[in-house]
C-alpha cells in the first residue's frame, strides 16, 4: 500500500450528454438523453438535468420518455465522443506517463511518475484542480470529477463523492474511516446477486463487510471473490496504474429495432460480425481460441454460448462456422433483438491446424450461409430502413444555404434541423424533404 495519495482517477461527467450539449447550444441547460431512440431502445447516458427527473443508464428509453417527455433524445455521435476523450487522455499522458483509460470517459493516472515534488495532500489537491481546469479548456468547456487517494480503489471512490465538477483527495490513513459508512456496493464487484447475498447475512455497509471474517466470507461468496472482498474493506488494494490494458476478447454485435425470426437473416448477421471480428483480429496481430455468441430474446432473456477450438484462430470462415453451430442449437423462433459474436482467449499468434482443410472451411462456410461476397448477401441495413437511421437524432448534418447543423427529428418523409454549432449559439429549425439533395449528412472524422 502507498503511503500518500499519488494515484488520480479522473471522471468526465456526463460524458456523451455533455459533448451534446457543447456542440448544440439550444440544449446547454435543458434535459438531454443518449442512447437508442426506438421504442426498444436503452439510455447510456443522461444530463444531469435529466438526471433530476429520475432518468439513469440502463433505463428504457420508453421510460426515459415518460419521466421527460419534453428532453432531448438522441442517438448519440461516437465520433464525436472519441476524439474529445482522445484530447483528455492525451492531456493526462502529457502530465504522466502512466495513464490507464478504462474506458472512453475515465481513467487512472500514476502522480508518482509526473512531474510534482511533493505528494502532501496539499500539493496534489493543486494539481487535480490543475488538470480539472485544464480539461474544461481543453474540450470546450467539460467538466470532469477528480478523486486522488493512495491506491486505485479509494481514487475511483473518491471520484464519485461530489460530483460534477468535484474534486476530493483522501488522505493516506483516512481511508477506512471514509468507506465505513457506505454501502458495500461501493466495492468492485459487489453486484446485485453479491449484494443480496450479503444483505441476507446482515452485511449491508462496509464497516459490517471488514467485521466478518475471511473464513466466512469465503464461505458466502467464494474463494477468490471472499479474498477480495475482505482486503477491499480494509482499504487493501496494491494494483498498479497500468498503461497498457491487455486485450481480452474481440467481439462485435447489434441491437436491432424489430426482432428478428428469419433463422436466414441470423445466420447471414453471423457471418458478417465474424468476418469484422476476423479484420479486427488480423489489425491487432492477434487471434483466438474461444468462439462466444450472444443472443438477446425478444424478453430480455440473455443467451451465451460458446466453443473453445484446438489452436487460435483469426480466420473468419472458422469464426463463422463454429457461431453459427452455437446458433443453431438455440431456439430463436419467437425473435431475437440482440447478436452479437466474439472472440476471446487471445494470443499474439496463429498456430496453423494442420488437421483443418481450408478449402473444406470454405466450402462449409458457403453452404451454410452462402457465399460471404455475394451481392445477394441481404443487407440488414436495408432490411431495417437504413433510410430513416440516417437521419437518426443528433447527427450533424450540412445544407447548402444554411450551413451546418443536426437532426431535430424525422418522419413520414420530413427531416428537421436545427442549424448551429458549439461556436454560433443557438440557431433556426427548418423542415426539408428526406431526399433533398441540397442537404447530406456529415461524415465526422475518426481520431487517430
Amino acid at each position: 500500500m502507498r503511503s500518500d495519495a499519488s494515484i488520480l482517477h479522473l471522471d468526465l461527467d456526463a460524458f456523451f450528454a455533455a459533448v451534446e450539449q457543447r456542440d448544440k447550444p439550444s440544449l446547454r441547460g435543458k434535459p438531454v438523453v443518449i442512447g437508442g431512440v426506438g421504442g426498444r431502445g436503452v439510455v447510456a447516458t443522461a444530463s444531469y438535468e435529466a438526471r433530476a427527473f429520475g432518468i439513469r443508464s440502463a433505463m428504457s428509453t420508453r421510460e426515459a420518455r415518460s419521466r421527460c417527455p419534453n428532453a432531448a433524445f438522441l442517438s448519440g455521435r461516437f465520433p464525436a465522443y472519441r476524439a474529445t476523450s482522445k484530447v483528455v487522455m492525451d492531456l493526462l499522458r502529457a502530465a504522466s506517463p502512466l495513464v490507464e483509460p478504462l474506458s472512453i470517459d475515465e481513467a487512472f493516472v500514476d502522480l508518482r511518475a509526473s512531474d510534482l515534488a511533493s505528494y502532501d495532500v496539499a500539493s496534489v489537491r493543486a494539481f487535480g484542480a490543475e488538470i480539472r481546469e485544464a480539461v474544461r479548456e481543453a474540450t470546450g468547456g467539460l467538466s470532469a470529477s477528480v478523486g486522488i487517494g493512495s491506491s486505485k480503489f479509494i481514487a475511483k471512490v473518491a471520484s464519485d463523492l461530489d460530483k460534477p465538477d468535484g474534486l476530493v483527495v483522501v488522505p493516506p490513513g483516512g481511508e477506512q474511516e471514509l468507506l465505513r459508512p457506505m454501502p458495500v456496493s461501493v466495492i468492485p464487484g459487489v453486484g446485485p446477486a453479491t449484494k443480496e447475498r450479503l444483505r441476507r447475512a446482515g452485511i449491508t455497509s462496509v464497516a459490517d463487510l471488514e467485521a466478518v471474517s475471511l473464513d466466512e466470507l469465503i464461505r458466502l461468496v467464494g474463494n477468490a471473490h471472499g479474498q477480495g472482498l475482505y482486503q477491499l474493506a480494509r482499504a487493501q488494494d496494491d494494483r498498479a496504474v497500468e498503461p497498457v490494458r491487455e486485450t481480452k476478447s474481440v467481439s462485435v454485435e447489434g441491437t436491432y429495432e424489430t426482432d428478428l425470426v428469419d433463422p436466414t437473416m441470423l445466420q447471414h448477421l453471423l457471418t458478417r460480425q465474424a468476418r469484422t471480428v476476423a479484420e479486427r483480429l488480423a489489425k491487432g496481430q492477434m487471434s483466438g481460441r474461444t468462439v462466444t455468441i450472444k443472443v438477446r430474446l425478444y424478453d430480455f432473456t440473455t443467451l451465451n454460448r460458446s466453443h473453445t477450438l484446438d489452436s487460435p484462430t483469426d480466420d473468419a470462415a472458422v469464426i463463422a462456422r463454429h457461431a453459427r453451430a452455437l446458433l443453431a442449437g438455440l431456439d430463436t423462433s419467437a425473435g431475437v433483438r440482440l447478436l452479437g459474436v466474439g472472440v476471446s482467449g487471445l494470443a499474439d499468434w496463429v498456430q496453423d491446424d494442420l488437421f483443418t482443410d481450408a478449402a473444406a472451411e470454405s466450402s462449409d462456410a458457403t453452404s451454410a450461409a452462402g457465399d460471404e461476397e455475394s451481392d445477394d448477401v441481404p443487407d440488414l441495413s436495408a432490411v431495417l430502413n437504413a433510410r430513416h437511421r440516417t437521419w437518426a437524432p443528433g447527427r450533424d448534418v450540412e445544407h447548402t444555404e444554411m450551413g451546418r447543423g443536426w437532426v431535430w427529428g424525422s418522419g413520414r418523409g420530413v427531416v428537421t434541423v436545427r442549424f448551429e454549432t458549439a461556436e454560433t449559439g443557438p440557431g433556426p429549425v427548418r423542415s426539408f424533404r428526406v431526399d433533398d439533395p441540397d442537404l447530406r449528412p456529415v461524415i465526422l472524422e475518426e481520431p487517430e
